[in-house]
């Protein structure tokens, strides 16, 4: 089994490449949906989100206003850390559930794992490798206005909550550029899936070790 993180900034396409990849045979493990499940009404994480922001982030049916909480923690420092404090852990124990059903299931699987803050989390030890959806900051910011109605100021907002993308670059082991037309993203897709490929049958004859890992582009 190859264990590989996949990461970006927000509004970088992951989704799209997960989508590629999973065509390809990958199994996908999407931490926002997982995320959401931790939030969801009478869940542990959603006890706790609603004891430390207040019943006031609520919508009508209980469930969280994610563009109210979202305005809350974007602009607090400390109020986010305590926010990702509540939901990570509820995630990081779900996905390596998942992670250890899908080896069980399939011993040669090439799992990928979007993980929308694997860095800023320090999860980096936790994969094989990584893969890096790369588009500028100027590109993250127009896609956040245009697919989520922010405004530029809520928009940079979002992006000073994440380590700047530049500086994710050093830790990739594999860089797809997401800004061009689809067919470039895909032919990038095609180039990192023949090599996950080769570095699972290698992990395979090596035993499975826990301590594999790779570096390389």
């Amino acid at each position: 089994m190859l264990n590989v993180g996949l990461t970006g900034g927000i509004a970088s396409g992951k989704s799209t490449v997960d989508m590629m990849f999973h065509e390809k045979g990958a199994y996908l493990i999407d931490h926002d949906f997982l995320a959401h499940q931790a939030e969801e009404p009478d869940h542990r994480a959603w006890k706790e989100i609603v004891a430390f922001f207040s019943p006031e982030i609520l919508n009508d049916d209980r469930t969280i206003n994610r563009r109210l909480l979202g305005n809350i923690v974007f602009r607090d420092r400390e109020k986010r850390r305590i926010l990702m404090d509540i939901v990570h852990p509820v995630v990081f124990e779900d996905w390596k559930r998942r992670v250890t059903d899908i080896t069980r299931k399939d011993p040669s699987a090439i799992i990928i794992s979007d993980i929308p803050l694997l860095l800023e989390r320090g999860w980096q030890d936790a994969v094989d490798s990584i893969i890096l959806i790369y588009v500028s900051p100027e590109e993250q910011i127009g896609r956040l206005v245009a697919r989520n109605g922010l405004s530029r100021l809520e928009a940079e907002e979002r992006l000073g909550s994440q380590i700047p993308i530049d500086e994710k670059v050093l830790y990739a082991d594999f860089l797809i550029n997401n800004e061009g037309p689809l067919e470039e993203t895909r032919r990038e897709v095609d180039r990192v899936w023949a090599k996950l490929q080769e570095l699972e049958t290698a992990k395979r004859l090596k035993g499975n070790h826990s301590k594999f890992k790779v570096r390389r582009r």
